[in-house]
């Protein structure tokens, strides 16, 4: 079990934006804002929070994580390449025809991806699966601890709401949901599409311990989730305020990156705009291996 410190997972969650950025230039399709925003929270959970073995996945004493918008799995399968689940050099083929890097994330025995516990994207779902397996793991008296991350748009969906009241009706304290709280989706703000607040006070009229924090800052994030952790007799949910497009100025609170690549150019802005790391890319441009000439306008 890796514990990074938190200058190490700052830096981290550099990388990862870096590599988003990459690997949605090669792909020329794919989600930019919302994987973007949630670079913090993914490097803290899996370099610092969540029990897991990266060689052995389906390890029986391993935390469940589940993606329940699965749109945003380009930055999970950046995380899982850095956490060694798979190889770096495979970010490449994010959404290419016979890779494993799709669009939704599939798991490994449907020749899908180490690490991912089902198929995702059918918004709305998985916190119900997430709910099921925490009641399953109680059944079996495991300790294992459950977590799952749902868009703020995808509240929308009247399914969330059933599995909140069968989490809270059952009491299933070994479940910690985070709602990534960016106010974008794709094709407005939230409040524009469907008003959503008083969110935290709906929470926990379903009876869940409800805690909020800036989902950008790590060491919010991790002091929230150590709160979390030790709640007892409710589900627990962290209301995690972001900002789509995290880290890149032109892309920063503006849902319109919802769903878009950057091209070549914009590309390069960003890269610019995220300080290289020690990890190294998993891939490095033409352009970029061309020298600086000195003096050069």
């Amino acid at each position: 079990m890796e514990h990074f410190d938190l200058p190490e997972l700052q830096e981290m969650a550099r990388q990862i934006r870096r590599d988003l950025m990459k690997m949605l230039m090669i792909s020329k399709s794919g989600h930019s804002g919302g994987p973007l925003g949630l670079s913090d929270i993914f490097a803290s959970l899996y370099f610092s929070i969540l029990k897991i073995d990266p060689k052995n996945p389906t390890w029986p004493e391993r935390d469940y994580f589940f993606l329940s918008a699965g749109h945003l799995c380009p930055v999970w399968y950046a995380t899982l390449a850095r956490r060694g689940f798979i190889p770096l050099k495979e970010l490449s083929t994010l959404r290419k025809i016979n890779g494993r890097l799709q669009g939704h994330p599939a798991p490994a025995y449907t020749h899908g991806v180490p690490g991912v516990e089902i198929a995702s994207g059918a918004l709305g779902q998985g916190l119900s699966i997430a709910v099921g397996c925490a009641i399953g793991l109680r059944l079996d008296k495991k300790p294992n601890r459950v977590y799952v991350l749902t868009g703020d748009g995808e509240l929308d969906e009247g399914q969330i709401w059933e599995a909140m009241m069968t989490a809270g009706h059952h009491k299933v304290d070994n479940l910690i949901a985070i709602v990534d709280r960016n106010n974008c989706q794709i094709d407005n703000r939230t409040d524009k599409v469907m008003e959503l607040e008083p969110l935290a006070e709906k929470w926990k009229s379903f009876n869940w311990h409800v805690l909020e924090c800036n989902g950008n800052d790590i060491e919010q994030f991790l002091h929230t989730i150590k709160q979390a952790q030790e709640l007892s007799g409710k589900p627990k949910v962290i209301i995690a305020h972001t900002f789509m497009g995290k880290g890149v100025s032109f892309m920063e609170d503006d849902y319109k990156w919802h769903g878009v690549p950057p091209n070549e150019e914009q590309g390069k802005q960003a890269l610019s705009e995220l300080a290289p790391t020690k990890y190294g890319d998993f891939i490095e441009f033409e352009w970029e291996k061309q020298p600086v000439e000195v003096g050069a306008k």
